[in-house]
């Protein structure tokens, strides 16, 4: 896991492909509009995995809370391209959904990839910010608005612009979902989990596997997660043994995850399969983790333990039937 003040998802990379941008003879409004969609484009894909993986282990996880499955992006924190990038989105402010989740309440109340947000939780998104702060913060303080509403009410006010003629507002009600956000975040190849949130690089070549292989990869960072890894580790020292020991346990519980999702449990072990050989054996380095080999005799014998659980169709309970290896 890596530790580090991030950007709104997206915001970094953007702003790296804008500045060594790969099409040199586009106008300066394509090549915005384009790259914010490729980058959009793998936004989406994580967080319908990750929406698919928080939803189906929702009944195991303590901190279940409720979701909508929706990801803002603020045209503020693109620095001197964010006005560009506005006009290039023909966006009224600098608000605007940048993901809704495949089957979540906000793709289901009508909010679309790219729609202006004009107004949430009873906030003005058209009034100019009156905060100090700098202006990546504003979205991360829009998601805890959004996640504060849910929590005291079980719903969030949203007014959106459905098209140039149509203004919508909805109460939007959350669904039981584990609580990590997914998000990618720079342009780099590697994954990490930061307790509350799931975050991808956006050169991660996992981006191109199979869909459930893929799964299996936000599965381990989520296990991350709901496991409590960072806290644990901040307690009792980042030592190489000790982060063995989580790793081991994030590995194990993919399948559990994966099965909860509707997905292949056994796609763990063929992502460690696939991803090993060529990446040393480990999400992060060599060093703090086991051999991809001793990674997959592992996962395998935990694809024992799932199947005998769900012998008869039942659920993979891993809050009940998952052994840690630490004590929380």
């Amino acid at each position: 896991m890596r530790l580090r003040v991030a950007l709104p998802a997206g915001a970094a990379a953007l702003l790296l492909l804008l500045a060594h941008p790969p099409g040199a003879l586009a106008a300066p409004s394509d090549e915005l509009a384009r790259s914010f969609a490729e980058l959009q484009a793998r936004d989406r894909y994580l967080l319908d995995v990750g929406w698919k993986l928080a939803t189906g282990n929702a009944p195991y996880c303590a901190d279940a809370a409720p979701a909508i499955g929706l990801l803002v992006t603020d045209m503020a924190a693109y620095g001197k391209q964010g006005p560009a990038l506005r006009e290039a989105l023909d966006l009224p402010g600098d608000i605007a959904s940048l993901a809704v989740a495949n089957g979540g309440p906000a793709q289901l109340a009508g909010i679309r990839p790219d729609a202006p947000l004009l107004a949430l939780g009873g906030e003005d998104l058209l009034a100019p910010s009156a905060s100090d702060a700098p202006a990546w913060q504003r979205a991360q303080r829009l998601h805890e608005t959004i996640d504060r509403s849910l929590r005291e009410n079980g719903k969030v006010a949203i007014t959106w612009r459905d098209s140039p003629d149509s203004v919508v507002t909805a109460e939007i009600a959350g669904i039981p979902a584990c609580a990590s956000r997914f998000e990618v975040w720079d342009d780099g190849t590697r994954a990490s989990a930061e307790g509350t949130r799931v975050i991808f690089g956006r050169d991660f070549p996992g981006f191109g596997y199979p869909e459930a292989e893929f799964a299996a990869a936000v599965a381990h960072e989520m296990a991350h997660n709901l496991l409590g890894h960072r806290a644990w580790l901040a307690e009792n020292g980042r030592k190489r043994k000790n982060i063995r020991l989580t790793e081991r346990e994030a590995d194990r519980l993919m399948p559990w995850l994966l099965a909860n999702a509707g997905y292949d449990p056994a796609a763990a072990k063929r992502f460690m399969e696939r991803w090993g050989p060529a990446h040393g054996g480990g999400l992060l380095r060599k060093r703090t983790h086991d051999g991809w080999d001793e990674r997959v005799d592992q996962i395998d014998a935990e694809l024992t333990q799932v199947a005998q659980v769900r012998a008869g169709n039942g659920p993979a309970d891993w809050a009940t039937h998952f052994r840690r290896e630490i004590e929380p």
